[in-house]
């Protein structure tokens, strides 16, 4: 994927991340808050994404929809930037000098899933912030006591209350979504990028712009659809473990979905899927888009 350009490949996937935020946080907004809300026994629950996403508005506005976005556009900008530049360094030095007919398995999931689950120690911190600050707003189950005025504050307050391991809970749930999801992710846009790309490479050299921008959309949208799909039930669990008041209660992942299913059952475990699924394909287009952008600006050279 990329030849010995060191930092750049870091800053075009820092790019990736400011805008996956930009595009995506709203939807993950609506995803959170139904997840919370949607898998406890009391509090309302959300008929859908749409009456989730009215409830903010009416109540909150547009700033509602990006409640917690400071420390996901801190977070995001590292994240994406070691995880498209360690796997970029990474699926180089697995391939060496041998270059395949198309895409291998035997180097893309071991660089996506070892990268994922790096970036899962920076991930967590930011996502556990940026949880408790979206399940704050409209319908909150959180006393107004027990509330935090910023995301700073939030951390801050975290680290006071629980220490450093409190800051990282969650942090076993994310390094499984991440190491799964992105070993899913990456061997789904590399398959697409190559046959998508196979198959127009006889179009006209006049649209070639165009057509690598079509390309990234759809490898990267596909790419984010099949992410969320695969991980969803530990994101979900990932909220639940971030979010509950009770320092005491569990951090396994799989206790917390068990409780979930037999309380909601599967239903219950892909609480959030519609504004998932529909926050997965743009914003992962749009990273995938801006990455590509910035790696032919910055001269990175490509197979």
């Amino acid at each position: 994927m990329a030849d010995s350009s060191g930092y750049k490949d870091y800053v075009a996937g820092l790019l990736a991340g400011v805008a996956t935020v930009a595009i995506g946080h709203p939807f993950d907004t609506v995803k959170v808050k139904m997840q919370k809300h949607n898998t406890v026994a009391h509090g309302i629950t959300y008929r859908n994404s749409f009456h989730c996403t009215a409830r903010i508005l009416k109540t909150e506005g547009i700033k509602g929809l990006y409640r917690g976005a400071t420390s996901s556009f801190v977070g995001m900008a590292f994240e994406s930037s070691l995880l498209f530049g360690m796997y970029s360094q990474m699926k180089q030095s697995l391939q060496g000098s041998a270059q395949g007919a198309g895409p291998q398995l035997q180097v893309i999931i071991p660089s996506a899933a070892y990268s994922g689950a790096i970036i899962s120690f920076i991930l967590c911190p930011s996502e556990l912030v940026k949880c408790r600050m979206q399940v704050q707003g409209t319908d909150s189950l959180v006393p107004m006591s027990r509330r935090y005025d910023s995301s700073l504050d939030c951390a801050l307050k975290t680290v006071k209350n629980d220490g450093v391991r409190g800051i990282f809970r969650g942090g076993f749930t994310t390094l499984l979504r991440e190491s799964i999801g992105n070993a899913v992710f990456f061997s789904i846009y590399e398959h697409v990028r190559y046959h998508m790309h196979l198959h127009l490479k006889y179009a006209s050299p006049d649209h070639r712009n165009l057509i690598d921008v079509g390309v990234g959309i759809a490898s990267g949208g596909l790419g984010g659809i099949a992410f969320w799909s695969a991980v969803l039930p530990l994101d979900v669990a990932k909220t639940i473990i971030q979010t509950a008041p009770d320092n005491s209660s569990s951090r396994n992942p799989f206790q917390v979905l068990s409780s979930i299913y037999r309380r909601a059952g599967l239903k219950g475990c892909y609480v959030g899927l519609g504004p998932t699924i529909g926050r997965a394909f743009p914003a992962n287009a749009t990273a995938i888009v801006a990455w590509e952008v910035a790696v032919k600006l910055l001269g990175i050279k490509r197979d």
